[in-house]
């Protein structure tokens, strides 16, 4: 697979040594940062443990910011539905 991944960065001239565990965390970091669900992913990476996968899973700004963002909408939402502000 490793051998593969670099004849892959070759070919696209990625400098970055590519190998099975960078893909294996590339893949889980954008799934997450995507808002696909920490168990999902687990499922997904063949874990027992969503502790396991929570190695993965560093919450990303951009992933916060959005999330807080979506967060302030709902809010906002709720408080014109109730005349508040």
């Amino acid at each position: 697979m490793n051998a593969y991944l670099k004849e892959i960065a070759d070919i696209c001239q990625i400098k970055k040594n590519l190998t099975y565990h960078l893909a294996r965390h590339t893949f889980a970091t954008l799934s997450l940062s995507k808002g696909v669900p920490i168990e999902t992913v687990s499922k997904m990476l063949g874990h027992n443990k969503i502790q396991t996968t929570q190695i993965y899973a560093r919450i990303t700004n951009k992933k916060l910011e959005a999330d807080m963002l979506a967060l302030s909408s709902q809010l906002n939402k709720f408080s014109e539905s109730l005349n508040i502000n």
